[in-house]
């Protein structure tokens, strides 16, 4: 345990009285950002028509977003230790809450597309300042738990809930609303974030690497836009594999230069941590694994069963209250237990869950079929996501706590990118697969669930992988937590 802080040293520190005040906040801030990344998708079609969007450029409502987001979570990351972690997020919240209101009031795709991509730009700040904020703040192992419980529940439900909150926005009021929504939200996180969020940022070495910010973003931007070309072109087109090769360049070259700079981006000692490591190998196989399934499902409920927006929406429900629900039974068991053996049931519930969604066709009713599969899948997500954003920041120090959980969210969203982009040309192809082999003129909807069913098949092989590397590489225990209680310094 060379990285964690002495039980002695961590005695002296008195815990911050505001800090349950703080984790509200910083709750709110969360969830606005994980909906965010989802509100539009039931709103998409709407747009698409109002604002006169062609078939090939709709992608961009979601891309401009993701491309920012991905690509300027490092750099993000560090500029929140250096600059202050609560200047940041404060600023965050302003700015996302700013680009929010531009893409409401959008009248052109330019405008939307330019006011998605300024979101992600501001979210890239806020994340990974929201989640490093938790760890300096909850100083003792058992309240830090709590802390993450309430992190994983949004993180992990907040993606339904934000496609319930969509389906509600775009029916009653319009897609402008799915937007909108975000600035009373921000604005009210940032008076709440005034008086009870603490302070905090790197002491020092803060000076900024500056080739390593240059080709860590240009490499992740062109990585995950590479990615997404692979939906329109497939995974073999000019410019997915140009795109892809070049970000892989543009990382390596990175890797390198970190690997000599004495002020570095990415310190590598956050990544040779072998706890950190598998924590955020498993969080980028949990992206690519899980994202997709809201995606086929969401498709399934209004291309196959005809459901309307907000009904899609509200079927997701059950899972987010499993999320929650879960997120607090973890919270509870991780310091009894530990986080490698929660975690890991966690996964073997989920894989259960993504197969029995293989009993899925065109017929399938919603409480017999879907809805069982959902909710062990969420429950078993609650017990993933609360370690795993434990273990990503464990013994990192206060110099690295923000470029710490700012790796975490890149692994998700560059996990999440590669997870739709593969995963629906796998559902594309087996659903091409299914047309010929029964000479149809074209999909119907057992088509499209054969489809639907070859992503579910891969998900939980992918979910799987994750499963077996978290049970590998994380050996982290209940009593090494509890040793890693704060101060946030680190040693060695």
């Amino acid at each position: 345990m060379s990285e964690a802080t002495t039980p002695a040293t961590a005695s002296a520190v008195i815990p911050d009285p505001k800090r349950w005040g703080a984790l509200v906040v910083i709750a709110i801030a969360q969830l606005m950002v994980v909906l965010d990344a989802s509100i539009v998708n039931i709103a998409l079609p709407s747009m698409q028509v109002d604002l006169g969007i062609s078939d090939a450029d709709r992608q961009w409502v979601i891309t401009a977003y993701t491309l920012a987001f991905g690509g300027l979570l490092l750099l993000g990351g560090r500029i929140a230790d250096y600059a202050g972690r609560k200047r940041m997020f404060i600023i965050g919240l302003i700015g996302f809450a700013f680009a929010s209101f531009l893409g409401g009031i959008s009248q052109t795709s330019g405008t939307l597309f330019a006011a998605r991509a300024l979101q992600g730009l501001f979210a890239a700040i806020l994340a990974p300042a929201a989640l490093s904020l938790i760890s300096v703040t909850f100083t003792d192992s058992k309240e830090r738990a709590k802390a993450f419980g309430v992190y994983g529940a949004l993180s992990g439900g907040g993606a339904a809930i934000g496609l319930v909150l969509g389906g509600i926005l775009t029916e009653y009021a319009s897609w402008h609303w799915t937007l909108l929504v975000n600035v009373p939200i921000a604005i009210i996180a940032v008076f709440l974030a005034i008086p009870f969020v603490r302070e905090s940022r790197a002491t020092g070495n803060t000076k900024y690497d500056v080739p390593g910010a240059i080709t860590a973003t240009a490499g992740l931007v062109s990585l995950v836009y590479g990615i997404t070309r692979a939906t329109a072109e497939g995974w073999t087109g000019t410019q997915t594999l140009t795109f892809m090769g070049l970000g892989i360049l543009l990382l390596i070259i990175f890797l390198f230069i970190e690997s000599k700079s004495s002020h570095p981006l990415l310190p590598m000692r956050i990544l040779k941590n072998r706890n950190r490591g598998g924590a955020y190998l498993a969080a980028f196989f949990v992206g690519i694994g899980l994202f997709a399934m809201f995606l086929f499902l969401t498709y399934f409920f209004q291309g196959v069963l005809g459901y309307s927006p907000l009904k899609s929406g509200l079927l997701f429900l059950p899972f987010s209250a499993g999320v929650i629900v879960s997120a607090g039974i973890a919270s509870q068991l991780l310091p009894r237990f530990g986080p490698r053996w929660v975690t890991g049931t966690g996964f073997i519930m989920t894989v259960i869950g993504m197969l029995l969604l293989l009993r899925m066709n065109s017929t399938s009713a919603y409480a017999s079929d879907i809805l069982p599969s959902l909710i062990i899948i969420s429950l078993g997500m609650g017990l993933v996501f609360v370690p795993l954003s434990a273990v990503s920041l464990f013994a990192v120090g206060n110099h690295d706590a923000g470029v710490a959980s700012a790796v975490l969210n890149t692994s998700q969203q560059i996990g999440g990118a590669i997870g739709v982009a593969f995963l629906n040309t796998i559902a594309a192809s087996a659903t091409t697969a299914y047309i010929v082999s029964n000479n149809l003129q074209g999909p119907n909807p057992d088509a499209l669930v054969a489809g639907f069913n070859r992503g579910f098949l891969w998900g939980a092989i992918i979910l799987a992988v994750a499963g077996v590397l978290w049970i590998s590489l994380v050996t982290m225990t209940k009593n090494d937590m509890a040793a890693n209680d704060a101060p946030m310094a680190h040693v060695g």
